[in-house]
């Protein structure tokens, strides 16, 4: 099995869901938006909710992948950094349960956390977001030795924000060896990183994952333009759109891949899980279009629960359809 190495902001994901809006409304905080707070606001936040029974994960868009990585059985790593603090403790925890080695840095700063607000009608997901101990990753902090031995190196795109840490990464990854794959994220970090992702993406990037307003953001193209257009510039790229499926594009080679059946309540981490289950097909050597289909396979099982994190149920009821599809292409 190959192994794969993930760097990303380390953030313990603290889950509640609300009755109301009324707790928003407290802390100025947008329904359906993702605010930055500072440390003093964050700690209230957090102290308001302890009392809640709320879910602790941890969490982060690199972080959510290769957690999925991991459970599929592919030999995962991560790099990050947290406080000296309960929070940070945690979160090293959780990732060592699931089997990942941990390349984690301590910081004399807070650990970072994402609050995530879940309300009704629709679980809408409202988050509150204290990057902390996770800003404190520095290129310094990177060396050869935590890339030796991975397969494939995965970023998340927050980290374009932090350009020269994003660059050394990606130039340690390459000269290891790696086969590099993005997710961009989100789409405000890249109307505002253009240039620089453009030029990583040419020049170290062989998988680009991106939703549609991502591609839009990118390319300033629809969806199946998009696709192409990335195409154009990596080995592989995905779009993914939402409920209605997702398209891998690998030179003249395109598919569009229906999404999976689900009873949707959060759609917290589906694209993180996505990448999980394309770089584990992706890993196993299987045909594109399979790598696509085990991707929206897993990412339809999280947004039936509420959180990043698959339950162990659904994990093995995705186990079991994804063993029989790979059965068919072997």
């Amino acid at each position: 099995m190959k192994s794969i190495l993930g760097i990303g902001n380390a953030l313990t994901d603290i889950l509640a869901v609300l009755p109301d809006s009324s707790l928003l409304n407290e802390f100025h905080l947008p329904k359906g938006s993702m605010q930055h707070v500072d440390r003093a606001t964050g700690d209230k936040i957090w102290n308001y909710l302890k009392p809640m029974g709320v879910q602790y994960v941890a969490g982060g868009s690199a972080a959510n992948t290769i957690v999925g990585t991991a459970v599929f059985g592919m030999h995962s790593g991560f790099i990050g950094k947290v406080g000296d603090d309960e929070i940070g403790a945690l979160y090293i925890s959780d990732l060592e349960q699931n089997g990942i080695r941990t390349h984690i840095l301590k910081s004399e700063v807070a650990s970072g956390r994402a609050m995530v607000f879940i309300t009704a009608p629709n679980a809408e997901r409202t988050f509150a977001t204290y990057l902390g101990a996770a800003l404190e990753l520095s290129p310094e902090d990177l060396t050869p030795e935590m890339f030796d031995g991975y397969d494939y190196f995965h970023i998340e795109g927050y980290l374009v924000q932090k350009q020269d840490l994003l660059r050394r990464a990606v130039e340690l990854a390459k000269a290891a060896g790696c086969y590099i794959s993005l997710d961009m994220a989100s789409y405000n970090v890249v109307e505002s990183n253009q240039a620089f992702l453009h030029d990583i993406v040419e020049n170290f990037v062989d998988i680009v994952f991106a939703n549609e307003s991502e591609a839009l953001a990118y390319t300033g193209k629809s969806p199946r333009e998009a696709v192409d257009i990335i195409a154009g510039s990596c080995d592989i790229a995905v779009v993914k759109v939402g409920k209605e499926g997702s398209m891998v594009k690998r030179g003249d080679e395109f598919h569009f891949i229906e999404p999976w059946p689900a009873e949707a309540v959060d759609a917290t981490g589906a694209g993180d899980i996505y990448a999980s289950g394309f770089l584990y097909a992706h890993s196993l050597g299987m045909p594109l279009k399979v790598c696509g289909e085990i991707g929206s396979i897993i990412s339809a099982k999280v947004v039936e629960v509420i959180g990043p994190k698959v339950d162990i149920p659904r994990w093995k009821a995705a186990k079991h359809e994804i063993k029989g599809l790979i059965a068919k292409n072997l």
